[in-house]
């Protein structure tokens, strides 16, 4: 017979997560160059963008999404929070401290729990002010060419930006936990999101693959112009093929987990 968790156990382990989390400076600190660099980026484009508009090609005028494009940034501010989901996970495995975490909570669905739940709530509380930021100052270096929160479609991207971040980081979260190495995680997930992706989805015989991949897929909710006609989904629908990506890698921590030795 199955003893339930009682509440108090599982509020300790998150409490434990927490602290664990803030005290370790170079997670927190990938949080902070996560937030700058998809902010200053996103600015600078959009401010070099509204220069050179009148220079662009009839077809991309017509096609121009100034809510995305204040949200060109986030490809590389990605990379910080690929490294902050990796190392809450990773750090333990590193420094050996696993065994005495699971020693102290055996319950291993409750311990990976507990440190997804906390990751990702830091992870969301950054990745929300990020994509508004981004969005209010893409907007003020577009000038005459920005869009309005409310305008049809851009509150959805812009929360929608934010979804995006924090996704990235507990699919990152998934991986390192089944991989256990930062490194290995690291040298996988840093190249695949950086350079392969980008190439499978914009080298036509590997395209279609390429729009099924978590990031090409996930970016799909921050768009409010459609460029892409050839996509076989929309906003949710690539959203949900993201979501889809993070649930498989969480269960596939969960399943290595439970079965392997720390």
């Amino acid at each position: 017979m199955t003893m339930a968790v009682p509440v108090t156990a599982v509020q300790q382990v998150l409490q434990s997560e927490w602290t664990k989390i803030k005290s370790v400076r170079s997670t927190v600190w990938t949080l902070g160059i996560a937030f700058v660099v998809t902010v200053a980026l996103g600015a600078l484009i959009s401010a070099l963008t509204k220069k050179n508009f009148e220079n662009l090609p009839p077809k991309d005028k017509i096609t121009f999404d100034p809510t995305f494009t204040s949200f060109a940034g986030m490809g590389l501010g990605q990379l910080a929070l690929i490294v902050f989901g990796v190392l809450v996970v990773s750090n333990e495995y590193s420094t050996g401290m696993i065994r005495t975490s699971l020693a102290a909570v055996p319950q291993r669905g409750i311990f990976l729990f507990s440190k997804i739940v906390m990751a990702t709530l830091f992870a969301f509380a950054v990745a929300m002010l990020t994509g508004f930021v981004s969005f209010f100052l893409g907007q003020a270096m577009l000038g005459s060419l920005k869009a309005s929160l409310g305008d049809p479609g851009v509150l959805r991207a812009v929360i929608g930006g934010g979804l995006y971040m924090t996704l990235i980081t507990v699919f990152s979260m998934g991986v390192a936990t089944m991989l256990r190495s930062p490194m290995l995680a690291l040298g996988i997930l840093m190249p695949f999101f950086f350079l392969i992706s980008n190439i499978l989805g914009h080298v036509p015989a590997t395209q279609k693959v390429g729009r099924y991949l978590p990031d090409q897929a996930g970016q799909k909710i921050m768009q409010v112009v459609t460029y892409d006609s050839e996509a076989p989904y929309g906003p949710w629908g690539g959203f949900t093929i993201m979501v889809l990506w993070v649930v498989a890698a969480l269960v596939g921590a969960y399943v290595l987990l439970k079965k392997r030795d720390a």
